[in-house]
């Protein structure tokens, strides 16, 4: 790769690094993203940007800055998350470090990279008297419940949208959707010196978690060219109060990761088949499910206009096109591209994404805002 000019990210990246934005619903009392936002709210009035900030749920804002295009042309969406994980077992996880090309700290790779790089390529885009608006969603609560994403697309509309998780400077046309479910095992309580009038609830789940094994070896035969297999894991289990008694309840919850083309009302059914199949073989068991929360796949044709102009546009700065791939996690994007704005990710590489040791390669951050900009100088011309 040759190597792209620098264009300012390190300096901002290094602050949004070194401000605290552990997201609260994840960690109550954590710092939230009140002083990321405020930050990025300064830095963007500084560079001349428009900026709205957006908070329909207290204390949790989002930040939408736009460069301002002269009418008449399209709209590109750069979109990226404020909030990050915890930082349990972490050394100095706000105190920015840069060894060689690599800037260490919370967020520097998942995702305060990708913000910083949308940013300046958001403010280099100012100065090219472009027809169209180049925007800039700065988004809350992405490592919960996306309520930042959610907001955002309530205001605004967009021609084509860049989500920057870091993707390794990948262009990510597919991801990962999933569902959390909950089953719950009814026994009955008794002592545990009178079996005739106990039913175990923790027993009766076994036969379910064999079922849901057997379940995720099925799921393995259907593969996703970019994505590989589905899949469902038993995430956690509880049940019982002391040893001297029958577990009156038992509750598994379920993670499914699902697959372009795979509904909620597909892995619904699956688990209600799955669950039916037990009772057949116990007709004791008394079982119950609720679908705790949805995330939808996401995936773009890779033939799509703005794959093709991504593409280009990457070519142009990395000296060759990006390769086309998927990615396992899921993202914001699912939300974006449901609202009809095609969609693709491209972020920068590095490691340790949830992990004690994060870091982020600066010089792809620096690729990746050249090549947002080269997007912009197309899209919105």
């Amino acid at each position: 790769m040759s190597a792209p000019p620098d264009c300012g990210c390190l300096d901002l990246l290094t602050r949004l690094v070194a401000i605290d934005s552990v997201n609260p619903s994840l960690h109550p009392g954590a710092a939230g993203e009140s002083e990321i936002a405020e930050h990025i709210r300064r830095w963007a009035r500084a560079a001349g940007l428009r900026v709205d900030r957006l908070a329909d749920t207290p204390g949790r804002p989002s930040v939408v800055v736009r460069a301002r295009g002269t009418g008449g042309g399209r709209t590109l969406l750069l979109c990226g998350h404020i909030d990050t994980v915890g930082v349990a077992g972490m050394s100095d996880p706000h105190e920015p470090r840069v060894d060689g090309d690599r800037l260490y700290g919370r967020g520097a790779y998942d995702m305060k990279a990708g913000v910083a790089a949308a940013l300046v390529a958001c403010r280099e885009a100012a100065a090219l008297t472009l027809r169209g608006d180049v925007v800039v969603a700065a988004v809350a609560d992405e490592e919960h419940a996306s309520l930042g994403v959610q907001e955002v697309l309530r205001t605004i509309s967009a021609d084509a949208a860049i989500v920057t998780e870091p993707t390794e400077l990948e262009l990510v046309v597919a991801h990962k959707g999933f569902a959390w479910l909950r089953v719950e095992i009814e026994g009955r309580a008794a002592h545990g010196s009178r079996p005739h009038l106990g039913v175990d609830a923790i027993v009766k789940a076994g036969p379910i978690l064999t079922a849901l094994s057997e379940l995720d070896e099925r799921l393995g035969a259907h593969t996703h060219p970019l994505l590989g297999r589905g899949s469902i894991h038993a995430s956690q289990i509880s049940g019982g109060g002391e040893l001297s008694s029958y577990p009156a309840s038992c509750v598994l919850e379920l993670e499914r990761r699902t697959l372009p083309g795979e509904t909620a009302a597909d892995v619904e059914a699956e688990l209600s088949e799955l669950l039916d199949a037990c009772r057949a073989a116990d007709p004791d068991l008394r079982a119950t499910q609720r679908t705790l929360l949805v995330r939808d796949p996401f995936e773009v044709a890779q033939d799509a206009e703005l794959v093709a102009v991504v593409r280009e546009a990457a070519a142009g700065v990395l000296g060759c096109a990006p390769p086309i791939g998927g990615a396992s996690f899921w993202a914001d994007a699912a939300f974006i591209a449901a609202a009809g704005i095609p969609t693709v990710m491209f972020g920068p590489g590095g490691e340790g994404a949830h992990a004690h040791v994060e870091w982020v390669s600066i010089a792809d951050t620096d690729a990746v805002a050249c090549t947002l900009l080269e997007v912009a100088r197309r899209v919105c011309a």
